[in-house]
C-alpha cells in the first residue's frame, strides 16, 4: 500500500509541473497536495514550522516570478499594462482554442490584440510586444520550474 501512497504523492508533483505548461492547472496547489498527502498517509512529523516557512516563501516567489517575468517581457519590448493583461488572458485561453501551440501563440496574440485595440499602436510594434510576451512566458516557466523543483527537493530531503 505504501507504493500506492507514494504514487499519489509523486502524481501530485508531476501534475504541478504540467501546470507550468498549462497555467489553468494550479501548480502550487498540487505541490501542497503532495505535502498534505504525505502528512496524512505517513506523518506530519518532518514538517516543522521552518519547513512551512520556507515553502511559504517559495509560494510567494512563484507568484512573483510569474507576474514579474510576464511584465518584464512585455515592457522590455515596449508594451503597456494592456499588453501584460492581453498576454495573461491569451495564456489562459490559448491552450483551449489552439491545443498544443496555444500555450505560445495565446500570449503572443493576446498581447498583440491588446496593444492594437487599447493603444492603437502600429502592427510592427504590436508584433514586437507580442514576441516580448512569449519571452516573458518562457522565462517565467523556467523560473517557476526551478522554484517548484526546489520545493520538491526540500520535501524529499526532509522525508
Amino acid at each position: 500500500m505504501e507504493y500506492v501512497y507514494w504514487g499519489l504523492i509523486i502524481l501530485a508533483f508531476i501534475i504541478a509541473f504540467v501546470g507550468l505548461i498549462y497555467p489553468v492547472i494550479p501548480s502550487v496547489m498540487f505541490i501542497l497536495l503532495g505535502f498534505l498527502l504525505y502528512g496524512f498517509l505517513f506523518s506530519f512529523e518532518p514538517f516543522n514550522w521552518f519547513f512551512w516557512l520556507v515553502q511559504g516563501l517559495f509560494v510567494i516567489l512563484l507568484f512573483g516570478a510569474d507576474y514579474i517575468s510576464n511584465m518584464i517581457g512585455v515592457k522590455k519590448f515596449g508594451g503597456s499594462k494592456a499588453g501584460v493583461w492581453g498576454s495573461t488572458i491569451g495564456l489562459l485561453v490559448g491552450p483551449f482554442v489552439i491545443p498544443f501551440l496555444g500555450i505560445i501563440l495565446g500570449p503572443f496574440i493576446g498581447a498583440v490584440i491588446a496593444e492594437l485595440l487599447v493603444h492603437r499602436i502600429g502592427f510592427k510594434d504590436a508584433i514586437k510586444i507580442g514576441f516580448g510576451s512569449v519571452v516573458g512566458f518562457i522565462s517565467s516557466v523556467i523560473t517557476k520550474g526551478i522554484i517548484q523543483a526546489a520545493m520538491v527537493i526540500y520535501f524529499f530531503f526532509l522525508v
